[in-house]
């Protein structure tokens, strides 16, 4: 017998490739899958609530994985055990039982992003934000964040040749925040496409930039051709930040 738990966690994607397992590299679900199985004396292996990228972040994360003996589980104890486990970068923060068939990817109903830009050059910043020293038109920015609302295939933002079945999202959030020394860009969707935020904050630069205008932006969205849309901004100021769910997942055992 088994039992599903989803487990919420953080990390600092600066020391890893990505979420998921890939030979001859380092990723933070094949540390997670090394640290649960040694301390469960069991195989366990974690699925997450999506991908990131190389060198990605999240402040908040879900996954979910099934063990055996589901009874001898303690989930506060777990959660500290694996803390103590864990290296520094990855943090664990709860861990709950769930119903059988619930799922932290497909049971997802929105996830949230944010991309973190800093004005000026900052050694503490190095690893979370990216350095952008143009002067940027936020106003004309958040113009052009606005007209993705009209739309919902975003093949322009998408890497090609993923596995993906369609390149239709919906867009419930996206604007521009001037903190005066940073800028944060804010980002929910109901799914998101492969490099998809980054390719969207590159092509939103090329209009504070003034090298594309809103009529431009719609024309590369509408093109569906992602040679059209702005260079994927580097993936170290990039967060995800919110994960939403239905509710009546949790189980009480």
């Amino acid at each position: 017998m088994t039992q599903r738990y989803f487990i919420q966690l953080s990390y600092k994607g600066t020391n890893y490739h990505g979420w998921q397992v890939q030979p001859n590299a380092i990723t933070v679900q094949e540390v997670l899958n090394k640290a649960l199985s040694t301390i469960m004396n069991q195989e366990v292996n974690v699925v997450g609530c999506g991908r990131t990228d190389t060198g990605v972040h999240a402040s908040d994360f879900m996954a979910h994985f099934d063990l055996n003996e589901a009874r001898d589980v303690e989930a506060e104890k777990l959660v500290f055990r694996l803390n103590r486990f864990l290296p520094y970068d990855i943090a664990v923060k709860s861990m709950f039982p769930v119903h059988s068939e619930a799922h932290t990817r497909f049971d997802a109903l929105a996830r949230t992003y944010q991309y973190f830009i800093t004005k000026d050059k900052n050694p503490f910043r190095s690893e979370s934000h990216w350095n952008m020293t143009h002067q940027l038109d936020v106003a004309k920015m958040n113009e052009a964040a606005k007209l993705l609302f009209n739309y919902e295939d975003f093949t322009s933002f998408s890497k090609l040749h993923t596995d993906s079945k369609t390149n239709i999202c919906k867009i419930y959030k996206a604007e521009w925040e001037d903190r005066g020394d940073e800028l944060v860009f804010t980002v929910s969707a109901d799914r998101f496409l492969r490099n998809m935020v980054r390719a969207i904050v590159g092509t939103l630069i090329e209009v504070g930039r003034g090298k594309l205008d809103l009529a431009g932006f719609c024309q590369v969205i509408e093109s569906q051709n992602r040679s059209n849309a702005g260079t994927s901004v580097p993936g170290h100021g990039l967060f995800l930040c919110a994960i939403e769910y239905p509710k009546g997942l949790k189980k009480e055992i």
